[in-house]
């Protein structure tokens, strides 16, 4: 199985969403992970848009991708879903054969109404839908 870890900033969001859509969509292929270069707390909203497509990640951990790091964990694929700037300060884990960068808005900056908010939320869950999709058909299940 292919190992993949999501990274954006607070592990609070982009990389949740990632990681939860990756293990619905995966098809059992893939071993995801998510972690955050500051861990923060989820994302209320974030939570709230994953429960409307039938995902709960209310319980999920938010992890520093220096732990996973330091603990020697090993990934065949890092996601970035954070800006450029921010993915450039995360680790290089050993044995690492991809890595791509998928830059999404960062949703604890979206402002206004309760309804604004989940609007942009929605957009952003969707759309990081769609790229995990893309990369569950760009990766074929390997050959045993």
């Amino acid at each position: 199985m292919t190992k993949v870890l999501f990274l954006c900033v607070h592990n609070s969001a982009r990389s949740q969403m990632a990681e939860a859509f990756l293990k619905k969509h995966g098809e059992g292929r893939f071993v995801a992970e998510s972690a955050g270069l500051e861990p923060g707390s989820l994302n209320p909203y974030v939570v709230r848009a994953m429960a409307e497509v039938g995902i709960d990640i209310s319980a999920n951990p938010v992890k520093s991708v220096f732990d996973l790091f330091k603990q020697e964990k090993v990934f065949q694929v890092i996601v970035t879903v954070c800006s450029k700037e921010a993915a450039e300060r995360c680790p290089v884990f050993p044995g690492l054969a991809e890595r791509e960068h998928w830059p999404f808005d960062d949703p604890s900056t979206f402002a206004g109404a309760d309804g604004e908010i989940m609007a942009r939320v929605r957009r952003l869950r969707d759309q990081i839908e769609l790229s995990v999709r893309d990369f569950v058909d760009r990766h074929p299940a390997e050959r045993g």
